[in-house]
């Protein structure tokens, strides 16, 4: 299952580049670029990620899955999904990047209690910074992460920061798979 994400991540998320030309949102430039966006919102990409995602997750004994929205919802949802199938079923949940004003006033939607151990899903990690986020409302609204897992990591220290968060940090796919995929190794 892995080799067929990374070879899905190559053909419609990866783009890469001898010259930094892309931007990213530190404002920073880099020889790539990674849009998940198509593979996690497209039935092949949501099946591999589902299962990929609850493997890493299924020994954590937690309740719920989520992060930040809207580059973890989809792989939420999956994680929830293939939870469900393989008879161990995860709640999915949604960290909103403004904290709700009306209502409830709450930064996460979904079916947890204060107390639930949980685990935080971003999409792409390059420093960290939206899974720490992530990592750091979930605290506030008293969920305990107990793990991470990233589906794309640029190898750029993001990994490192978060663990300095959470101990339990892993990577479904490596920039250096997708590169050495599209023969750039």
């Amino acid at each position: 299952m892995k080799q067929e994400l990374i070879k899905l991540i190559c053909k419609k998320s990866f783009q890469y580049e001898k010259e930094p030309i892309f931007k990213l949102a530190s404002g920073k430039r880099s020889q790539y670029y990674v849009n998940c966006k198509p593979v996690t919102l497209s039935p092949r990409g949501m099946y591999l990620i589902g299962h990929l995602v609850f493997d890493a997750i299924k020994d954590a004994n937690v309740k719920g899955v989520g992060g930040l929205t809207f580059g973890a919802d989809a792989i939420a949802t999956a994680a929830s999904f293939a939870s469900e199938l393989k008879g161990q079923p995860i709640n999915a949940f949604s960290i909103r990047k403004d904290r709700k004003d009306h209502g409830i006033v709450k930064w996460m939607e979904g079916d947890l209690q204060p107390g639930d151990r949980v685990v935080i899903i971003d999409d792409v990690a390059t420093t960290g910074g939206s899974t720490i986020k992530a990592i750091e409302r979930a605290q506030t609204e008293g969920m305990e992460v107990v793990k991470v897992v990233i589906l794309v990591d640029r190898q750029e220290g993001g990994v490192d920061n978060i663990k300095k968060h959470v101990e339990d940090v892993v990577s479904i796919v490596k920039r250096d798979e997708l590169m050495a995929e599209i023969g750039a190794l």
